[in-house]
């Protein structure tokens, strides 16, 4: 729980520093925003060690295709890197850039999930009488 403090309290602080940076410096001020995401971004990476063995144990209790398992993490990253790159746009005063980021991501999202959307549906057709 600590964690979040120090996310929060880094965050502020770039907020800050860039609110504080951009008058003066617009283009140093995109360097601090970036900066700060990152160690946020860092501070993080070891959860992510816990999260993949939890689902390791889902994985193995369930005993489905590990294949939808990893078409849903790739999802999940695609969404916080979407999410990464459209907030710099954003900060950056390019929020109709930002937008077109997040809406090809979503298409790519929808486009990778098919499979997944596929595979339920097999598993209801296998469950309906015939």
């Amino acid at each position: 729980m600590d964690i979040i403090f120090k996310i929060v309290a880094i965050g502020l602080i770039t907020c800050m520093a860039t609110m504080i940076i951009r008058p003066v410096r617009s283009d140093f001020a995109i360097i601090v925003g970036i900066a700060g995401g990152l160690i946020i971004i860092a501070m993080i990476v070891n959860y992510f060690t816990g999260i993949l063995t939890s689902i390791k144990d889902i994985i193995n209790v369930t005993g489905l295709n590990t294949s939808i398992y990893t078409v849903l993490f790739k999802i999940i990253g695609v969404g916080y890197l979407l999410e990464f790159s459209a907030g710099i746009c954003s900060e950056t005063g390019n929020s109709g850039l930002a937008d077109k980021i997040l809406l090809g991501g979503k298409i790519v999202i929808m486009v990778m999930a098919l499979p997944i959307i596929t595979n339920i549906l097999e598993i209801i057709m296998e469950l309906l009488p015939t």
